[in-house]
């Protein structure tokens, strides 16, 4: 019960700094609007409130810090197969054998080629939940992509491959729990970062793959939240280098020429020679650093908050839910403590390792990533993404690796550790 109740207030404080992160974008001028991710945890754990974010002299609504608040002037809408539209008092008109309106349109069959709308809102408004579960393969998660469009621009802010968008890479499912990402250990997925739209928001999901695919989905949301227009909308990209090119850092965000704040990235690593490989720095340009980066880690096991090597240990805001048979999955979430540029951005971290005997050594091995990122729109398009066969190639396989059963009562504890040797550098 205390864990229960821990998980349930934690993620009162997750939604709440998720939320209200977009402020630091939103507000004219920042001495105007203080944000509630710039409160300290102190602040936080506390109980003293920050104050709403503000916007021309109006309260911004907070519906996770105070929920007890009614005229909001929001309204609450929500779209799946069930709703398509999310217009009120249209939902659950379909049939089933059982009659009208008795669970009639839950899901649909996806084929493969086909692209279907997933929602297409006017606005302004508020997405707050993406759930979505479907097929456990890793080739079709790998394969299947979501796109989203925001306020009329002609080529998608996200486009990312299904399974890494909803939190993991190498397409294995892991149930695990993040200030992001929710999944269950049956592919229930969710994705809890706001997404902010002034005029209009368009997803689509198309099957890339080739095989159908079953689709049950939901999308919640407000309408008539008060947003300037330069507001900074979520933005999703997928790399990947199989293999990474030696001595060169690997792009977590090529460079973006217009403010954002960056939220974090799921990293997937595919060990393709012994020896730990966890070296590399983070590196983060902003704002007119060319050689030399503003912000610089310290190791790759580092920047997902851990150290002395990784293990699969997933925390809030940082951690590993993925470490099995050279196979890895790391996040780091940038929300209490927030990655903001003014002009220009660019991330990369460095393809290191360390060798018994040698000392630190430049490696190459097979990396991916989903990275998350604000800014306001109009906004450049995305770096291309791989095809569908280089996104597929040497993912995850339960063949040669454990499955995603539930642990055995008393079971011992899992080995799967990746400690460093015991005479690398930290």
């Amino acid at each position: 019960m205390r864990r229960r109740t821990f998980l349930r207030n934690s993620a009162i404080e997750i939604a709440t700094i998720a939320g209200a992160g977009l402020a630091g974008l939103k507000a004219e001028k920042p001495e105007e609007s203080r944000s509630i991710a710039s409160a300290t945890p102190q602040e936080s754990t506390a109980g003293a409130h920050p104050a709403a974010p503000t916007l021309r002299g109006a309260s911004i609504p907070d519906p996770v810090r105070e929920p007890y608040l009614l005229h909001t002037g929001l309204r609450s809408r929500s779209i799946s197969f069930e709703n398509p539209t999310g217009a009120p008092g249209q939902g659950g008109k379909a049939a089933s054998a059982l009659g009208i309106g008795r669970k009639g349109a839950p899901n649909r069959r996806i084929e493969p080629g086909e692209t279907v709308g997933l929602c297409d809102i006017e606005g302004p408004g508020m997405i707050r939940h993406f759930w979505m579960t479907t097929s456990k393969v890793p080739k079709s998660l790998r394969s299947i992509v979501v796109r989203a469009y925001w306020d009329g621009q002609a080529y998608p802010s996200i486009e990312c491959p299904l399974g890494d968008f909803m939190g993991f890479a190498h397409e294995k499912v892991t149930a695990y729990q993040s200030a992001v990402h929710s999944i269950g250990v049956s592919r229930g997925m969710n994705l809890w970062l706001q997404m902010p739209f002034t005029k209009r928001a368009r997803i689509t999901f198309s099957n890339e793959g080739d095989k159908p695919v079953a689709l049950f989905y939901q999308i919640d949301y407000t309408l008539d939240d008060k947003l300037p227009h330069d507001v900074g909308r979520l933005h999703v990209l997928f790399r990947r280098e199989n293999p990474t090119t030696l001595k060169q850092d690997f792009e977590l965000l090529p460079e973006r020429r217009a403010s954002g704040r960056f939220i974090g990235s799921i990293v997937g690593i595919r060990a393709l020679t012994d020896g730990w490989w966890g070296e590399g720095e983070i590196k983060m340009y902003f704002d007119g650093d060319k050689e030399f980066p503003s912000y610089c880690g310290t190791g790759t096991e580092d920047y997902a908050g851990l150290g002395w090597g990784l293990a699969q240990t997933p925390y809030l805001y940082n951690g590993c839910s993925l470490c099995e048979n050279n196979f890895y999955s790391i996040y780091r979430w940038y929300l209490p403590d927030p990655i903001y540029w003014r002009k220009e951005g660019r991330i990369a971290i460095q393809q290191i390792g360390y060798k018994r005997g040698s000392g630190l050594v430049n490696r190459s091995d097979d990396w991916s990533c989903a990275t998350f990122w604000y800014e306001p729109v109009p906004s450049a398009p995305l770096p291309p993404m791989p095809d569908v066969a280089a996104r597929t190639a040497d993912l995850y396989s339960p063949a040669i690796s454990s499955t995603n059963e539930l642990p055995k009562p008393n079971a011992a504890p899992s080995t799967n550790a990746v400690p460093k040797p015991n005479d690398a550098v930290h």
